[in-house]
């Protein structure tokens, strides 16, 4: 099973930006479904990591639907904050995961850490965690994590999510203000896709 190349696949999130980026991955002869085709709302995300979120959302669709079903958890983790918003990353935006609303939280954070925090360098990365899981119950996972900063505001318009505050390392721009194509080379979901592009 797992030496077939999967050539029909669910994509497992409800998140449009995500969705797109995860297509604009898998070759192009692949017939891909999103959770919206079967009207699927997204399970709870009960783990305690981004490996066990993605396990969780991918087994639920591919049951819901008896498909291959690809699922990704990802989120942000700014080192002076412990970590956070992390596995929550989403949730800091609300019932409605406004991203905006989680933006002006993640300022908030540092500013209660530490009142000068524009002025230093502050560490994070974006970890993607990726799960195949096929009808029966075999499954494969991949994590990919990119390293960089927090800029001190917004800037940038392409991308989703935190792309507007997050500076790769030895980069000058945020991944809003980077073209996609040229994020897609370097980004977390694309180290992760990598690792199990063979299946594809």
């Amino acid at each position: 099973m797992l030496n077939k190349k999967i050539k029909v696949i669910l994509i497992g999130t409800n998140n449009i930006g995500k969705l797109k980026e995860i297509k604009d991955l898998l070759p192009k002869s692949t017939k891909i479904f999103s959770t919206k085709d079967f009207k699927l709302k997204s399970p709870k995300e009960s783990g305690k990591s981004f490996l066990k979120n993605s396990l969780i959302k991918a087994k639920f669709f591919s049951e819901k639907t008896n498909l291959i079903c690809l699922a990704d958890d990802s989120g942000l983790e700014i080192d002076i904050l412990n970590g956070r918003p992390g596995i929550f990353s989403a949730r800091w935006g609300g019932a409605e995961n406004n991203f905006n609303k989680a933006i002006s939280k993640v300022f908030r954070e540092l500013y209660k850490k530490d009142k000068n925090w524009k002025k230093k360098k502050i560490k994070a990365r974006f970890v993607c965690a990726l799960t195949i899981y096929w009808p029966g119950g075999k499954l494969i996972n991949s994590i990919g994590k990119i390293e960089g900063y927090i800029s001190k505001d917004k800037r940038g318009k392409n991308g989703f999510g935190y792309d507007p505050i997050f500076i790769p390392k030895n980069k000058r721009v945020t991944f809003g203000e980077m073209k996609m194509n040229d994020k897609y080379k370097i980004d977390h979901r694309f180290k992760a896709f990598k690792k199990i592009k063979k299946f594809f």
